[in-house]
């Protein structure tokens, strides 16, 4: 396949990067982690202390930063913030930022870019809506607010990070909402996407359902 895209979109929590991750493996895809992107364009804005209603400042910003990823990596001009972007200041932050019209019109056209004559899996909010409208298979990922907060919670706790679940919680809720009701790019299942609850469904189960989408779209 010269190129074959496969979106996976949905609420923060409900295992998009986790699955993306064993797909890309198990396929040979390029795996693009676009949530990533947005995060270590909050964590400039966090450590510049931008305005996020200035429109000038947020100009200046997305031309002073340059992403690189590699592998697992990602570099914010030229540093490892792999960690950092994943601490709960960040996604306390990322939804705001990603709601910029600037800000995803230039991550947008990256991700696009980046994926040309690939084949590709990307996860994020508006991948299947927006980036890749005419995407080969589209997933969107779901889980109940409640489980979802539990694994955010572990994730924190497996890295060291000081967090409660109500305050996890309450944040997941809060970007729900900011996501689902912004302007720009709002988070929503494609028309043509295959929905998917993972609240009670392990990993494994998950990849296997997704397995079958791909498989019967590459007549495996």
């Amino acid at each position: 396949m010269k190129e074959f895209i496969v979106t996976v979109d949905g609420p923060a929590g409900s295992g998009k990067s986790t699955i993306a991750k064993i797909i890309a493996k198990k396929y040979g895809f390029t795996y693009l982690d676009t949530g990533a992107m947005y995060r270590m364009i909050a964590l400039y804005a966090l450590k510049n202390s931008i305005d996020l209603q200035d429109s000038k400042a947020i100009e200046t910003m997305l031309k002073n930063t340059k992403l690189d990823i590699v592998g697992n990596q990602f570099f914010l001009n030229g540093k490892d913030v792999s960690d950092e972007i994943r601490t709960p200041r960040v996604s306390a932050i990322v939804s705001p930022v990603s709601a910029i019209k600037e800000v995803r019109v230039k991550l947008v056209d990256l991700q696009r870019e980046i994926s040309k004559g690939k084949s590709v899996i990307l996860d994020g909010r508006d991948i299947g809506t927006v980036v890749f409208p005419n995407g080969d298979v589209k997933i969107y990922l779901v889980a109940s607010p409640e489980e979802r907060a539990k694994r955010r919670l572990k994730e924190y706790e497996e890295k060291g990070v000081e967090a409660d679940y109500e305050s996890v919680l309450t944040s997941i809720k809060e970007r729900d909402f900011i996501d689902s009701t912004r302007k720009e790019s709002p988070l929503k299942k494609a028309e043509d996407a295959h929905e998917i609850d993972s609240s009670t469904m392990s990993i494994d189960e998950v990849v296997e359902v997704i397995s079958k989408y791909i498989d019967e779209k590459i007549g495996v």
